[in-house]
């Protein structure tokens, strides 16, 4: 299971600061880095330029919502990113929520698993520079993108729900699962996605699963990994998630304590089969050297999966 870090923007973090972050896990050797897409940093944006200062990690949004853009746009930037980092980009997109859909873009966020498949019909062949003509629901195109040269970047598709989780195993690259633990895993996820990856005649695709950690002993930790999940959690997709496992606060989700439980913790993931873990340190005010004890960790646990 490659082992990836996930780039905080929390803080109010220069641009510079940003860049940095990216560096300090390629460094590290982690295997991948994500840029999540809210309402700072483009992910893309940051992607290409995190590119041009890193030389071998793996380069990921987490994700962008994709509903937000014309696949023809989206393709577009994202062949721009994978040509600043040099072919190391994995283009994490899903359907967001209709909190940030409707409420806040004041766009239709209707149907959202229509809006993903033709999405998925339609990138993959943009992104290869393929002559692309579709006369769909949402999206009408014929349009062929310039071919640089660089090879396709995957597309993973998040999803939760069973029908996004078949999808995903059907028609994209790779699923960014976020929340879902071993539990949720193991009884409803990785058979759905295996469930669409049969019925498109293939192997079950490419499987990212994002959880926060934090190496930590503190009293305080659960308290901590509350206050830092526990707003975006409130979202009805990810509270289905939590509702799945049997919990109540998103904080039993979060992986803490020591190395040792952790890194079993860890590896029950990879007995699942999952092919990627992307880590969301969580702040402990009270214990401030857990970053770089997470890091560290997390360095070790990357150097074992190569």
């Amino acid at each position: 299971m490659r082992i990836g870090l996930f780039i905080s923007s929390t803080g109010g973090a220069s641009l510079e600061r940003m860049i940095e972050r990216f560096r300090v896990a390629e460094n590290a050797g982690l295997q991948t880095a994500w840029a999540g897409h809210t309402f700072d940093w483009d992910a893309l944006t940051l992607l290409a330029l995190a590119g041009r200062a890193t030389r071998r990690i793996e380069l990921g949004s987490w994700v962008v919502p994709a509903p937000s853009r014309h696949p023809v746009a989206l393709a577009q930037q994202a062949i721009t990113t994978q040509l600043a980092c040099a072919g190391r980009l994995a283009l994490g997109i899903g359907a967001s929520h209709p909190a940030v859909i409707e409420k806040r873009l004041g766009l239709d966020a209707a149907r959202p698993l229509r809006a993903m498949r033709e999405q998925l019909a339609l990138l993959p062949r943009l992104l290869a520079g393929e002559k692309t003509e579709a006369s769909g629901e949402l999206y009408r195109i014929a349009v062929q993108l310039e071919d640089f040269g660089s090879e396709r970047p995957p597309v993973l598709l998040a999803a939760l729900g069973p029908r996004m989780l078949e999808l995903a195993g059907r028609a994209a690259d790779g699923v960014a699962i976020w929340l879902g633990g071993e539990r949720f895993l193991e009884a409803h996820a990785l058979a759905r996605l295996d469930a669409g990856a049969a019925s498109a005649g293939r192997a079950r695709p490419r499987s990212v699963v994002g959880l926060p950690l934090c190496i930590t002993t503190h009293p305080s930790a659960r308290e901590a990994a509350e206050r830092y999940v526990g707003p975006s959690a409130r979202l009805p997709a990810y509270r289905s998630v939590l509702d799945r496992q049997g919990m109540a606060q998103a904080a039993e989700v979060a992986l803490m304590g020591d190395e040792d439980r952790v890194s079993r913790e860890l590896a029950r993931l990879a007995a699942l089969g999952v092919t990627d873990f992307n880590a969301i340190p969580f702040p402990v005010p009270e214990d401030p050297g857990a970053f770089d004890r997470t890091l560290a960790f997390l360095a070790t646990q990357a150097r074992s999966a190569r």
